[in-house]
């Protein structure tokens, strides 16, 4: 399949900055090295962490080079192989996430080898071809959805995984209505748990859409309250989706002992903290584990992970749909479509 085009359309941003400094301009198409693949992307979904390293607020730990092209997760076609490249071949759809090449340190943490790209919010992308973050998409399960559903599940598969739950058991899901949320939260309802979700009074049957057998409206009170409340008597586990770490040892009160307080948001809560307390408390990030995304794409299949996107857009809107992603309550996961077939 070869591109006769030199140019390509992107998400743009020139230097750090908010979201409304992002543009849509040109850019040369990537081309793909020994071991890479080029892949013409047609949808990505976006991640608030992507934006907030555009903020500064990692810049001495995870410095970015501008131009710099926005997006990690993705579905698409592969359309050029670089040498060496025997896993995938041109005319494959695949998806994943990468992490811009600069950030290599940080990508080792969340694949191994490490999953790097030139940027998904774009028409093409270059990605190593030999990491546990990308793999084959499989025949039924749409574009848009598999764009959706990289970051927020190899964030949910870790977390499921220490909360070693069993049936019955009764966990407060912090942030509910997000990406995570609307995979994570249909996760522990498939495996008998008893969810507790937090949704504004307009996101309710949303997230009991989802598989939360409560609800708890954050706006209105007290979390903490509240539930201490429904269950004087704690519940099992509390997993934090969305709160700063300083907010957390309110949380903790609720938990029985010996139970679990897992948190996915940076910065992370100060350990001590939680000296002297009978929990488990952990801080869990995005893991792309060999086969992970497959079991995504099964679970997609059938049926038990629901479609997570909240809104769409085009390729030619994907600056606004940064904005709106961090200025705007928004619910479940923003997706760029990137060409006119998907």
């Amino acid at each position: 399949m070869r591109i006769m085009k030199t140019t390509m359309r992107a998400v743009i941003a020139d230097d750090y900055g908010p979201p409304e400094r992002l543009t849509v301009g040109e850019l040369p198409i990537p081309r793909p090295d020994r071991g890479q693949i080029q892949v013409r992307v047609r949808a990505t979904a976006l991640n608030p962490g992507e934006l907030r390293l555009l903020g500064g607020e990692l810049r001495e730990m995870a410095p970015l080079s501008f131009p710099h092209v926005i997006g990690g997760d993705f579905a698409g076609t592969v359309t050029e192989v670089g040498a060496g490249v025997t896993r995938f071949r041109v005319g494959d759809e695949v998806f994943g996430l990468g992490l811009p090449r600069h950030l290599r340190g940080l990508a080792a943490q969340v694949a191994s080898p490490p999953s790097l790209t030139t940027g998904t919010l774009a028409e093409y992308a270059v990605f190593e071809a030999d990491t546990p973050g990308l793999t084959i998409r499989p025949p039924g399960l749409s574009v848009e959805h598999a764009a959706a559903l990289p970051t927020v599940g190899l964030t949910a598969l870790p977390l499921i995984r220490a909360l070693e739950h069993r049936r019955g058991d009764v966990v407060l899901v912090i942030g509910a209505t997000g990406g995570v949320g609307g995979v994570l939260v249909p996760m522990l309802a498939a495996a008998g748990v008893h969810v507790i979700a937090t949704a504004s009074a307009g996101d309710g049957e949303y997230v009991r859409g989802l598989g939360a057998r409560e609800t708890v409206d954050h706006r209105a009170g007290d979390t903490a309250d509240d539930v201490a409340r429904r269950y004087p008597k704690g519940v099992d586990a509390v997993v934090n989706l969305a709160l700063p770490g300083d907010d957390l040892a309110d949380l903790a009160r609720l938990i029985r002992p010996a139970g679990r307080l897992l948190n996915i948001v940076f910065p992370v809560h100060d350990p001590l903290s939680f000296t002297g307390s009978d929990l488990i408390v952990e801080t869990l990030f995005t893991a792309a584990v060999p086969g992970d995304l497959d079991v995504l794409a099964e679970q997609a299949l059938d049926g038990m992970l629901p479609n997570p996107i909240g809104r769409r857009y085009l390729l030619a809107e994907g600056a606004r749909a940064c904005v709106d992603l961090l200025r705007q309550h928004t619910r479940g996961k923003l997706v760029v479509v990137c060409d006119d077939e998907a």
